[in-house]
């Protein structure tokens, strides 16, 4: 992934509604969801949420099918799955970023 494409994505999730938005929809994964669906459970009003969907959709993070009458949105996986190794690419220096458990306890004083 580029540094462009990350910066992108991370742009269009640095707005709350958009990130609570994207959330929502990458909950309900290949089910997808509709505008409607999406104003039913957020409150978010049409025309607000028109626009965070076409700023996810512009930045990749989710995708968009026509069925019938209705728009149906789901997040782009392949994507997210990109950003997050994207963000642990080079994490800790190559080494587990876990602390290390010792099998000794230590007794406090």
């Amino acid at each position: 992934m580029k540094n462009t494409e990350a910066v992108q994505a991370f742009i269009a999730l640095g707005q709350e509604s958009r990130l609570n938005v994207f959330r929502l929809i990458v909950q309900k994964g290949d089910k997808g969801l509709t505008p409607s669906q999406i104003h039913e459970m957020l409150g978010i009003p049409n025309a607000t949420l028109s626009f965070h969907l076409k700023e996810l959709y512009q930045a990749n993070l989710i995708s968009v099918e026509r069925q019938s009458r209705n728009l149906i949105y789901r997040p782009n996986a392949n994507l997210v799955q990109e950003l997050s190794q994207f963000l642990l690419d080079n994490c800790c220096g190559g080494q587990s970023c876990l602390p290390i458990k010792s099998s000794k306890k230590v007794k406090a004083p």
